[in-house]
């Protein structure tokens, strides 16, 4: 499959500390990949510079052959990438409905004058987003909540909110970070089936963060593996499971993984 993604020997450095150090990875369009590794392997510092947050100090991000080096997080959503946080930042005071909604307008075509004006044009713009937001709703499991203030949810409906909005944007690409963090066994499992839903009706790529490691190996054809910012692995889930470098960086060592298998 031709690939959607190409990171092409990135790196990051903050003062003296290397964060990333020549990264490089490709996402066939269509695929569900995990990214794991331990606590401040330079993960979501990843997803900064995919996203814009960060600029490559050297290296490449390509998206569809688009090259996102030097855009803005705005234009590089435009562009077909959305993401959810480690944090939730969802519009706590807003509702449920307008968390969605506001995502949508990122494809509106009207400008601010047919607003202002409230051409037929711009009426029948807003109609359609508020279907679509409702549909995205429904497909969450959210729709009966669709008026209460999204600070209001439950933390994993408020999980699956985020999602929701990160896909009113219309991404080629989704990002997901530690979506199944502070869920219970039950909500990680309703989450594994969303996510496989997601990637196959949606026709989305997924790259997914997350310390949950059944999960990960449930629902991700391949895995990247990451530590101080370098890519040690990268593979099928059975694959990661036996590689020595990835047990050392769990374990402490490769021995010590083996003794504990």
């Amino acid at each position: 499959m031709a690939a959607l993604l190409d990171v092409k020997g990135v790196s990051l450095s903050f003062g003296g500390l290397k964060a990333v150090a020549d990264f490089s990875l490709s996402l066939a369009e269509g695929s569900l990949t995990g990214l794991i590794g331990p606590n401040g392997a330079g993960k979501t510092t990843l997803f900064n510079l995919l996203t814009g947050v960060y600029q490559p100090d050297v290296g490449e991000i390509l998206l569809g052959g688009q090259r996102l080096n030097g855009k803005r997080p705005y234009q590089i959503a435009a562009a077909g990438a959305a993401r959810t946080f480690q944090n939730i930042r969802l519009f706590g005071d807003l509702t449920v409905l307008d968390n969605v909604r506001v995502a949508c307008h990122l494809r509106a075509t009207r400008g601010m004058w047919a607003a202002v004006l409230r051409t037929a044009g711009y009426r029948n713009e807003e109609a359609a987003i508020a279907l679509r937001a409702m549909r995205l709703l429904e497909l969450f499991g959210l729709a009966a909540a669709a008026g209460k203030q999204a600070k209001s949810l439950p933390y994993g409906q408020q999980r699956r909110l985020e999602i929701a909005r990160a896909l009113a944007t219309e991404p080629r690409l989704l990002l997901l970070d530690e979506p199944a963090a502070g869920m219970n066994p039950q909500e990680k499992g309703k989450l594994r089936e969303l996510i496989a839903r997601v990637r196959d009706e949606f026709k989305v790529t997924i790259l997914l963060i997350e310390h949950d490691m059944s999960l990960v190996m449930q629902v991700c054809e391949r895995i990247a593996v990451v530590d101080h910012g370098v890519k040690i692995a990268e593979g099928t889930p059975g694959e990661i499971q036996k590689d020595a470098k990835v047990i050392a960086a769990y374990l402490g060592t490769a021995e010590s993984g083996a003794a504990a298998e």
